[in-house]
């Protein structure tokens, strides 16, 4: 018998960006936004990103300071996660295990963010560095 999957991984990577987006010190992460997307798009496992109807998530703002970047994404495995991670350039992870169907909201993913920071892995909020039984 086949059990059906009941989580899904939620991804937050938080950026401190040196600059705003239209600093011309900024230019080569724009310019990429879009290849790194379609990448993640078009990865295996891959569910959701935060995105406008522009298909962008640089507006999106979840923290005071405007330098802060966010970036939300569901994967169906800890594995397709990982694949699609280290194939890129995204350095800080935060996972959690939505169930399936469940969109997390850039405030929940921030919360779960503070939770890790505070608290260390556990089944709430965890790192690459260790992952739980609920967990994918």
């Amino acid at each position: 018998m086949v059990m059906e999957q009941q989580y899904q991984l939620a991804q937050l990577n938080v950026g401190n960006m040196l600059a705003p987006l239209e600093d011309p010190i900024m230019a080569g992460f724009v310019q990429q936004l879009d290849v790194i997307n379609g990448v993640a798009d078009a990865s295996p496992g891959f569910v959701w990103r935060l995105q406008t109807e522009d298909g962008d998530a640089t507006t999106i703002r979840i923290y005071e300071n405007e330098l802060i970047l966010v970036n939300l994404s569901v994967w169906e495995s800890k594995d397709d996660l990982f694949s699609f991670v280290y194939r890129s350039d995204h350095k800080h992870v935060l996972k959690q295990t939505p169930t399936v169907g469940h969109t997390p909201t850039p405030q929940e993913a921030k919360e779960r963010l503070e939770y890790l920071a505070q608290h260390g892995d556990s089944p709430h909020a965890f790192s690459f560095r260790k992952s739980f039984p609920s967990s994918i």
